[in-house]
């Protein structure tokens, strides 16, 4: 039990029911639809860019799992809505489900987190720029590929 961080095992076990509690308040498809409100009518691009900016939001405090599950049906709706294509929406959930570099809230960041004496901060400023990275390579490949 020495070797077993329980800063992150607390961590982890608190999130848990976070995500359940957004999910079933519905506060997760509050933020969601009025996150895509502020812009307005975004082109299918940056509206693939969008998704992928709540998809990481949503596995800061959701697991990626519970985000995918939670976020699919919605985006798919709003695809429809904007003109974008429904099955690049959910593919672009799917990926960027695993783009947890933001935070210590994923378990892998979580368990290296204490052995190597990282703080919260160490993870935004070395994950910032990677996730904003991740998510234009992530918008632009798919939107052009597919």
């Amino acid at each position: 039990y020495r070797g077993v961080d329980w800063r992150t095992v607390f961590l982890l076990a608190g999130l848990i029911p976070l995500g359940v509690a957004m999910q079933q308040t519905g506060a997760a498809e509050w933020l969601a639809f009025h996150l895509l409100n502020l812009v307005g009518a975004p082109t299918p691009l940056v509206f693939y860019f969008i998704v992928g900016l709540i998809t990481t939001a949503f596995t800061l405090v959701v697991s990626n799992v519970g985000a995918t599950v939670l976020l699919v049906p919605l985006v798919i709706g709003m695809a429809h809505g904007v003109g974008a294509d429904p099955r690049l929406a959910a593919l672009v959930v799917g990926m960027a489900a695993s783009n947890s570099f933001l935070l210590p809230t994923h378990q892998v960041n979580a368990l290296y987190m204490g052995p190597g004496s990282y703080t919260s901060l160490d993870f935004v400023k070395a994950g910032t720029p990677l996730s904003i990275l991740f998510l234009l390579v992530l918008s632009v490949m798919l939107h052009y590929m597919y």
